[in-house]
C-alpha cells in the first residue's frame, strides 16, 4: 500500500451506468493511497448512489446533438458548472480527476484541463457519446471497453464490474424472491429507470410463460404494478440485493447499456438484449447489442419488433439452447477492470 495521500476526483452521472462503474473503483483506489471526492448534479441519481464519499455539486446543464431553445439556457448552466468546479477544483487540489461521463462530467473534465490536473476518461459503450467526444479532447488517458475505439490515447481496460455482483447466493435470491416452484427463472430488468415497452410486453406474456418459467421483473420506480399471480415476482428498484437475484437467473432480459451488458458476460448467463431505439438515443445500445449477438454472447430483440410473440419465442429460443450462450461466454477473457483503471490513473496522477 503506497502510503503518499493523493487526492482524486470522480464525476460522472446522469445513469446509474455513468456512477456504478466508478464507484467499482473506490476500493483499490483508497488501497493505493488516494483521498477520493465526487463531483455530481444536485439531483441526478449519482447523489443517490454516492456514499460515504466527499460529494460536491455543480451547476448542470443537458448537451443536446439537435436544435433547441433550451441549449441557450443549459450552454449558461455548464459555463456555470466550469466556474463551480475551477472553486472545488482549488479547494480540493486533486492530483488527478477521472470522468466516467455523463453531462456532469464535462464542465469538470474543462476545469480540470484548465488548471492542468490531469484526466482519465472512461467510455463502456462502442461509440462514444457526447459528453466523451467533448472530453476526449481534454484527456490523457481514454479507458475504452470495446476495441472498435482504440487509437493512441485509448487503453483497452474493459468496464469495471461491481465486486459484490459476482458474490450471488442463489439460496439467498430463492429467499428473498420467495419463489418455490422448481421451474427455470428468467430475470427481467428494463434499466436504472425502468423501460414502459418492456413492461408492457412483460405483461402481456405473463400468462403464456408462467407456465414454464418462473419470472423476477425488475420494472422501475414509476412502472411497477401490482400484479399476483403465481411465479412472478416484482420490484421497482433492486440495489442491495442484486448478486443474489442474478444467481438464480437461468435467462436475463437486459437493456444494451455497456454497464449492464459487461455484468452479464461476467455472470456468462444467457440473455436477450432490447436496445434503446435510435428514437431514444443515439443508437449506442444497438451497437452494443449487434457486437455481442455477433460474438454468440447474446440475442436481441429490436423494440421495432418487439411483441408479445416475438418476445415469448425468443426467450424459449434462448433457454433451449442456453449452452450456446453459455460457451462463447465462457472464452471470453475477463479483464480486470478496475485493476487496468486504476494503473492508468496512477500512470498521470501529478
Amino acid at each position: 500500500m503506497n502510503t503518499l495521500i493523493k487526492k482524486i476526483i470522480l464525476t460522472g452521472g446522469g445513469t446509474g451506468g455513468h456512477v456504478i462503474p466508478a464507484l467499482a473503483l473506490t476500493k483499490l483506489l483508497k488501497k493505493e493511497g488516494y483521498d477520493i471526492h465526487y463531483i455530481g448534479s444536485k439531483d441526478g441519481i449519482e447523489k443517490e448512489l454516492v456514499t460515504n464519499i466527499p460529494y460536491y455539486e455543480i451547476s448542470t446543464g443537458k448537451l443536446r446533438r439537435y436544435i433547441s431553445k433550451k441549449n441557450i439556457s443549459d450552454m449558461i448552466k455548464v459555463v456555470k458548472g466550469i466556474g463551480d468546479s475551477i472553486f472545488i477544483i482549488k479547494k480540493i487540489k486533486p492530483n488527478v480527476v477521472f470522468s466516467k461521463g455523463g453531462f456532469v462530467s464535462v464542465p469538470v473534465v474543462i476545469a480540470a484541463w484548465i488548471l492542468k490536473v490531469p484526466v482519465v476518461i472512461h467510455e463502456s459503450d462502442s461509440s462514444f457519446g457526447l459528453t466523451n467526444k467533448i472530453s476526449k479532447q481534454f484527456a490523457k488517458r481514454i479507458c475504452v471497453s470495446f476495441e472498435e475505439l482504440m487509437h493512441k490515447k485509448s487503453v483497452l481496460t474493459g468496464t469495471p464490474i461491481r465486486e459484490e455482483i459476482l458474490k450471488g447466493n442463489a439460496q439467498r435470491g430463492k429467499e428473498i424472491t420467495k419463489l418455490k416452484r422448481d421451474l427455470p427463472t428468467i430475470l427481467i430488468i428494463g434499466g436504472s429507470s425502468g423501460s414502459m415497452i418492456i413492461n408492457k410486453v412483460v405483461f402481456e406474456s405473463l400468462d403464456e410463460l408462467l407456465p414454464y418459467f418462473n419470472i423476477i421483473h425488475i420494472c422501475g420506480k414509476k412502472n411497477k404494478i401490482d400484479i399476483n399471480k403465481i411465479g412472478y415476482v416484482s420490484y421497482d428498484f433492486v440495489k442491495d440485493n442484486l448478486s443474489h437475484i442474478f444467481a438464480i437467473s437461468d435467462v436475463i432480459i437486459s437493456r444494451a447499456g455497456a454497464n449492464a451488458i459487461f455484468e452479464i458476460l461476467a455472470l456468462k448467463k444467457p440473455n436477450i438484449l432490447i436496445p434503446l431505439s435510435k428514437n431514444a438515443s443515439r443508437g449506442d445500445q444497438i451497437d452494443n447489442a449487434n457486437i455481442f449477438k455477433s460474438r454468440g454472447y447474446s440475442e436481441v430483440l429490436e423494440e421495432s419488433g418487439l411483441s408479445k410473440d416475438t418476445f415469448i419465442n425468443k426467450i424459449k429460443e434462448v433457454h433451449k439452447n442456453k449452452d450456446f450462450y453459455i460457451n462463447n461466454m465462457q472464452k471470453y477473457t475477463q479483464k480486470d477492470s478496475v485493476k487496468l483503471i486504476v494503473e492508468e490513473i496512477k500512470k498521470v496522477t501529478k
